[in-house]
């Protein structure tokens, strides 16, 4: 099913939306067209080209959201199904300061791992199992909820999320 992302009057991301409610909400006047999709969407007597990303003409107040909920999927997004150990594919979760020696469950303490390292890490820290971080763990972007939710995104709403066209996950 194709979808749209909905920005908010200030160019927010809102949410994102099946591409037949983004077109109702063009054709009441509710939005605005900004890229274009590349489908069609038929009626009985109308033809619309399908839009990829649209704005609200009117500015619609959203709870604040301090950050990315941490969730398995999230961390996997984030560090890119990468073991941050090694470089493989990963398959667990793991807390660089293990939570039996103080550390928290939280973005900067827990990373992508794969099976085999995770299992020579165990219940140690860093440097006591000889491990070093590719990258150092941190909060995701405030828009990562978006990736986490639709599971990709499409090259056109990159610009709308803070990301580089070349950067989107696939």
């Amino acid at each position: 099913m194709e979808r749209a992302l909905v920005l908010n009057a200030s160019y927010q991301p809102i949410c994102v939306v099946p591409v037949r409610r983004a077109v109702v909400l063009v054709l009441k006047e509710k939005a605005d067209v900004l890229v274009p999709g590349s489908g069609l969407v038929r009626g009985a007597t109308l033809e619309v080209q399908a839009p990829s990303v649209i704005r609200l003409r009117y500015f619609v107040k959203v709870p604040f959201r301090a950050r990315a909920g941490l969730s398995r999927r999230a961390v996997f997004v984030r560090d890119d199904h990468t073991c941050q150990y090694c470089g493989e594919r990963a398959e667990n979760v793991d807390h660089v300061v293990p939570r039996s020696r103080g550390g928290l469950h939280v973005w900067e303490n827990v990373v992508a791992a794969c099976r085999r390292c995770n299992s020579q890490k165990e219940d140690r820290l860093l440097h006591e199992a000889g491990f070093r971080l590719r990258r150092e763990p941190r909060a995701p972007k405030e828009t990562l909820w978006i990736v986490i939710a639709v599971g990709r995104i499409e090259p056109g709403w990159a610009p709308f999320l803070g990301l580089e066209a070349d950067a989107v996950p696939a």
